[in-house]
């Protein structure tokens, strides 16, 4: 009966399913290839039901609000803090870079490198908005449009306009606001039973990364790997780490609380695969709701941490690889363009790397054909990334709280010295609807 208590926490099967698809993909790398369809189908599952809790959540809060101003306000803190943090991860990407070199004595010839590898995402990252069609496709075609998208920002639209229109119903719209926030309560018991398959995806999505990319070619770019993981652990432990202490909370304390969630991000590479949990426990350690609703989804495009990290250090390291010189002014050239192209980026398996195509055009000494060498090792960078940004986002979303007078701090402290506390399912299930 011990051994079997011993495996009933989510995070320790999530963590098995992990292991066992790194020894799956390395002994039996095409049958490992093969199970992507597993971890493929539990992001789906949870994408679901993101876009009903987001419109619920966003548009319920907005009707109890009933202060406009203050919404103006959070949004605006929101899009500084968010703007202030992200480029301070982008110089971090680019300090570490310089410091340790991680691309230097590859030598290598971009002209024997096969430019069809690089194509694709060279080819995705040409289709590139501009900021007037980038702010037109906020705008969904349909009501129905934004949540069959799947488009969080489209859905955060239709939710603000929502709860707008509930403010001005009167006890009618108050009413209105309840049902949604039945209806979200619904939608977070539907993710609970589907966060019990995480063990399964996290299993399908590992061995697929080892079967697929093998763990040679992590040797091959070692150097670059652990910089980068090195890097992102130091700004989540030294960076967030200060601003979390300024707020009031210890980020070890804040990591231990969320490990679930974590774990799940981690096998699935995905931020998205945890985000409707990660809601959850934000509300539960303090934060109002509207703030979280609106904070969550416009960080997972708005603050990036991990993928700003990535994109400045792995143009530097492709720089060095391929011996080409970068003058102070092409840095800041790729700073600037990164904190315009880091925007957008979803939570999703290998969005950075689209990302980090659209950057290196600003380069025009480095050729795209350079992304050849990262397509090998970019899945296992990819969980760093998502990892980073998850955990950007829940210290952001209680720092914003704060900031609003919106963070019950007797309960963070609680909760946080409680640890964990109850399962998921019932952490949902029980969030509470301050």
């Amino acid at each position: 009966m011990g051994f079997v208590r011993l495996f009933r926490p989510l995070w320790v099967q999530v963590l098995v399913g992990v292991a066992l698809g790194v020894v799956v993909g390395w002994l039996w790398p095409e049958f490992g290839a093969s199970l992507k369809p597993l971890g493929d189908a539990f992001i789906k599952l949870v994408k679901m039901a993101i876009a009903p809790v987001i419109f619920c959540t966003v548009a319920a809060g907005i009707a109890h609000m009933g202060d406009m101003k203050a919404f103006g306000r959070l949004g605006l803190r929101t899009l500084i803090y968010f703007e202030v943090v992200s480029t301070f991860a982008l110089g971090i990407g680019l300090v570490v870079g310089e410091l340790i070199h991680p691309g230097a004595g590859f030598n290598i010839n971009v002209a024997t490198l096969d430019p069809k590898i690089a194509a694709e995402y060279a080819a995705k990252a040409q289709h590139g908005q501009g900021v007037v069609d980038y702010l037109m496709h906020l705008i969904p075609d349909t009501f129905v449009g934004a949540f069959a998208g799947g488009d969080l920002l489209q859905v955060l639209v239709v939710a603000i306009l929502a709860g707008f229109a509930c403010t001005g119903m009167g006890e009618f719209g108050h009413r209105i606001a309840d049902v949604l926030e039945n209806i979200s309560q619904l939608f977070f018991g539907i993710i609970g039973v589907i966060v019990r398959l995480a063990p399964i995806g996290a299993f399908g999505a590992m061995a697929f990364t080892i079967g697929k990319f093998g763990l040679a070619s992590l040797i091959n770019l070692g150097a670059l790997v652990g910089t980068f993981y090195l890097t992102s652990a130091l700004f989540v432990l030294v960076v967030l780490g200060a601003v979390a202490r300024l707020c009031g909370f210890s980020i070890l304390k804040f990591l231990a609380y969320i490990r679930d969630e974590l774990l799940i991000v981690l096998g699935a590479s995905s931020s998205e695969a945890a985000l409707p949990l990660i809601m959850a426990k934000l509300q539960r350690l303090g934060a109002g709701k509207t703030t979280v609703g609106l904070v969550i989804p416009t960080g997972y495009s708005f603050n990036l941490d991990g993928t700003n990290i990535y994109m400045t250090l792995a143009t530097l390291f492709l720089a060095q690889a391929t011996n080409t010189p970068l003058s102070l002014g092409q840095e800041a050239t790729l700073l600037g363009v990164a904190m315009l192209t880091s925007k957008g980026a979803s939570g999703v398996a290998g969005a950075g790397f689209i990302t980090l195509a659209a950057t290196l055009a600003v380069i025009p000494d480095l050729p795209i054909t350079a992304l050849a060498l990262l397509v090998g090792v970019d899945r296992f960078m990819s969980a760093c990334r998502a990892l980073t940004n998850f955990v950007g986002n829940g210290v952001g979303t209680l720092v914003i709280a704060r900031w609003e007078g919106d963070l019950d701090r007797d309960r963070l402290k609680a909760e946080l010295d409680r640890g964990p506390g109850p399962e998921i399912g019932v952490v949902l299930v029980g969030t509470p609807s301050d």
